[in-house]
């Protein structure tokens, strides 16, 4: 079928739907009426013969046609977005782009919460999506689901198969709660082998603070799990739970979860977070920008 008789805009529109799964908030994404969007969903159901989206309760939930879509549609305005983006440069306050990173919540208040307030003054058009890890976060980065993953670089391993910068390096430290009286200002391998853990198991990467806990023989008694890094040191306060974190977020929250910092006497080895990005994006004006708006503000954190 050619493209002579297709309005090549219902991309965009699908796009939205099939992100938001609301109508109302597909039309705010893309800066139209609800009505407008309303009419581009009939004139999409119309092109593929399929509802697309049905009503299930009080929400709308893609049909199998629609979810067929979902990687083809990115991968297409991806595509559509290198080509058209090459015909000028980028200007942060008035061009509107919209992207978005795979990250984990850690790096997402580490880093991203800062790039945000940077974005709200310098480029009030991008709008951000932060998506978890998953097991296809590779897969994401080649269909166009993705336009950055930020994962340590002890993680992805050499060589890395993206183009990629470097971020930031952070190091490992035990967190306990502020009165915790079974550990002073250090820790041994004995110490913390003896006490119980608050620990990340979330998404399909193993801590990479538990994997070298292992290589140094020090198993550790876990009594509560988490699905996310930062909710991990807010569970300590009125226990005797331990949890070791990444040090930049004990800092951001030491004061709000009430903890205190303890140097561990071990040899944990720092981590180095990296941002990586799929090759056709890398002369991308617009991505550009803001890989280098990331590079700035890594070096402040």
């Amino acid at each position: 079928m050619g493209l002579g008789g297709v309005d090549l805009n219902l991309l965009v529109a699908l796009n939205a739907l099939l992100t938001e799964r609301n109508v109302t908030r597909a039309a705010e994404r893309t800066s139209v009426g609800q009505p407008a969007m309303s009419a581009s969903l009939a004139r999409l159901r119309a092109h593929f013969g399929d509802p697309l989206l049905v009503r299930e309760g009080r929400a709308l939930m893609p049909t199998p046609m629609a979810e067929s879509l979902v990687g083809p549609v990115r991968e297409a305005l991806a595509a559509a977005e290198a080509v058209m983006g090459r015909s000028r440069e980028f200007d942060p306050t008035h061009d509107r782009r919209s992207f978005t990173i795979v990250a984990s919540d850690y790096v997402t208040l580490v880093l991203l919460r800062p790039l945000l307030e940077l974005l709200a003054k310098q480029a009030p058009r991008v709008q951000i999506t932060v998506t978890p890890i998953t097991a296809g976060y590779e897969d994401q980065l080649r269909r166009g689901q993705a336009d950055l993953l930020i994962l340590p670089r002890e993680v992805v391993g050499e060589p890395a198969r993206f183009p990629h910068m470097a971020l930031f390096t952070d190091r490992y430290v035990l967190a306990v709660d502020r009165d915790n009286p079974l550990v002073g200002d250090h820790a041994t391998a004995d110490e913390l082998a003896k006490l119980t853990y608050v620990a990340y198991s979330g998404g399909p990467l193993r801590s990479v603070a538990e994997i070298q806990l292992e290589e140094l023989d020090i198993h550790r008694r876990i009594e509560v799990s988490t699905q996310g890094f930062v909710v991990a040191p807010f569970l300590l306060r009125g226990t005797q739970l331990a949890t070791v974190l990444h040090e930049k977020l004990a800092e951001l929250v030491c004061e709000a979860a009430q903890l205190r910092i303890v140097e561990p006497r071990v040899a944990l080895r720092p981590i180095h977070e990296v941002a990586y990005w799929n090759p056709r994006q890398t002369d991308d004006p617009a991505h550009r920008w803001l890989r280098e708006r990331m590079v700035e503000l890594a070096s402040t954190v």
